[in-house]
């Protein structure tokens, strides 16, 4: 059974808020954790939400939090949204959006 591109949307929408909406609570603020994407499977079955953290040298501290917290953040997801099926998370580092900082960064001094 094929899912509609919009309800792929919205599921992505309300996971990324709902991640934001977690991180801003549950961190101590040491660090910026900001969501940049949702990686979620086609059977809607895991989901990967993409951060980056500022200051960069705080990065594996930020995951090494998120990953303690996966099942808060998913108990979080069920009682805060109205999602029937809860995906298994994990929590990572955009390194695509690493590069294209770094990009604009290079594009700017040229």
């Amino acid at each position: 059974m094929r899912t509609s591109p919009h309800r792929r949307e919205k599921i992505v929408d309300v996971i990324s808020r709902a991640a934001a909406e977690f991180i801003q609570k549950e961190s101590n603020r040491n660090s910026m954790i900001t969501v940049t994407n949702i990686g979620l499977t086609d059977d809607f079955q895991k989901a990967i939400v993409f951060v980056t953290v500022f200051p960069e040298d705080q990065e594996q501290v930020a995951i090494d939090f998120l990953h303690r917290k996966l099942r808060e953040f998913r108990n979080f997801i069920k009682k805060e949204t109205r999602l029937q099926n809860i995906p298994w998370f994990d929590f990572q580092i955009d390194g695509g959006e690493k590069k294209r900082q770094r990009i604009d960064e290079i594009s700017k001094s040229i």
